[in-house]
């Protein structure tokens, strides 16, 4: 996908419907009833107002139709036309508010009669809206803070997931920093839980992490689950992270909203590595909600560094396909390469899909690996399952196929015994 904004003063979004009616009769009546029309004709709204705010169609793409709806529709019988649509908004409508544009542009398109089936599928973006902030440190930026020059930067998430104490995490940091990751987070479900508070945890891992760098020169990023939705106790979380020395935090975006997110972003100066928890309801039906590029774009906008996007082969529901197309939308500039995020490959991710994400990433290297369970469940112990990735990309990045890397790494090789199917 190209970068497809604009100096113009027009918003386009672009749309996915599903009719039993006339896919050109409800894109005007969406264009209508999103911006100056309603139900009935209006004696006020007249050529000025329309010439200045009114949504218009600007084209139909007629695509295959379905037989049976998206949404149960029993008042309905298909075959169910499908287009995909782009509506053009007048910047002077909306403006450059992110509540605005979600408001008259995404939210009020699901409520419609008369459809079985919509579906965001992307935004473009008039200049105007490069006065929003953007990435801090985005790719560029993390590779400084972990001191990786070159490479897949490799990361690991604290396992089990929830229920191990302060006191019983920061052996498993070590462990993990003498075994040479570069990052490693809290798990999005670990914010400030009374078993583990978050200054307890800070207490307890950040000594770790400074021991390790005096010793080594290495500085292992790890990034500290903030997220509430008080944004004054996030920012309180905020400062507790920063004045320990920290330079992360995980943020559970859909968590804390647009609102939060950008109170976050204008005050923050930690690396903000965002988990998407959530998305899936807005997406998981292909006939509704929406496509990751334009839900990236606005949270790229708001300042997000690092986006978790799945990976091959995932442990969930998502398909490498559109894995595939999540990195290259995160790959993609919006306004230019700074606002681009560390694309995180994760979910059940142990150096065997390694070799298939390098090729179908476009063999790039700008990227997070992150291991949770095929870091601490390897069977030669953790420091065993980091190098078995490190070998792994080192597969990769040599044209050489896991099973020939094995045969002189026993790591490598134990990871395939345990987790490679026929």
């Amino acid at each position: 996908m190209q970068n497809q904004t604009s100096s113009s003063n027009i918003i386009t979004v672009t749309y996915r419907i599903e009719t039993a009616g006339d896919p050109e009769a409800i894109a005007q009546k969406m264009a209508g009833d999103q911006s100056t029309g309603t139900f009935t004709a209006l004696p006020n709204e007249t050529e000025q107002v329309r010439a200045r705010c009114a949504a218009r169609v600007t084209a139909v793409r007629p695509l295959a139709p379905h037989d049976t709806p998206s949404l149960p529709d029993p008042d309905t019988r298909g075959p169910y036309h499908r287009a995909d649509i782009d509506i053009a908004f007048p910047l002077e409508a909306i403006g450059i508010d992110i509540a605005a544009l979600t408001t008259i542009a995404f939210g009020g398109a699901y409520s419609m009669r008369g459809v079985s089936g919509i579906r965001v599928m992307d935004v473009d973006l008039p200049d105007a809206w490069q006065s929003h902030p953007g990435p801090q440190f985005g790719i560029k930026g993390s590779r400084a803070l972990m001191g990786v020059d070159h490479g897949v930067m490799i990361a690991s998430i604290i396992k089990p997931s929830l229920g191990l104490l302060p006191e019983e995490t920061a052996p498993i940091i070590a462990e993990l920093c003498a075994a040479g990751v570069d990052f490693i987070k809290d798990d999005e479900k670990l914010m400030s839980p009374g078993y583990s508070p978050l200054k307890d945890r800070v207490k307890a891992i950040m000594p770790v992490i400074r021991d390790h760098e005096q010793r080594t020169g290495k500085r292992v990023m790890y990034a500290f689950g903030i997220s509430s939705t008080d944004p004054d106790e996030m920012m309180r979380n905020h400062d507790m992270v920063l004045e320990a020395g920290g330079n992360a935090a995980v943020i559970n975006i859909n968590a804390i909203g647009y609102g939060g997110m950008s109170f976050l972003r204008k005050r923050s100066s930690l690396c903000l590595h965002a988990h998407r928890n959530g998305w899936d309801m807005m997406t998981r039906n292909p006939g509704m909600g929406m496509e990751f590029a334009p839900y990236q774009k606005i949270w790229r906008l708001l300042g997000v560094d690092q986006f978790q996007i799945n990976g091959i082969r995932a442990k969930y529901w998502e398909s490498d396909e559109s894995f595939v197309k999540s990195f290259k939308d995160c790959m993609t500039p919006v306004f230019d390469d700074s606002d681009r995020p560390l694309p995180v490959v994760c979910s059940g991710q142990w150096g065997g899909q390694a070799v298939d994400t390098y090729n179908r990433t476009g063999k790039t290297l700008d990227l997070m690996y992150l291991g949770g369970g095929g870091i601490h469940g390897h069977p030669m112990g953790i420091a065993a399952g980091v190098r078995a990735i490190r070998q792994a990309w080192q597969a990769a990045e040599a044209g050489l196929s896991l099973h020939e890397m094995a045969k002189s790494c026993p790591e490598l090789a134990a990871s395939l015994a345990k987790w490679a199917t026929p």
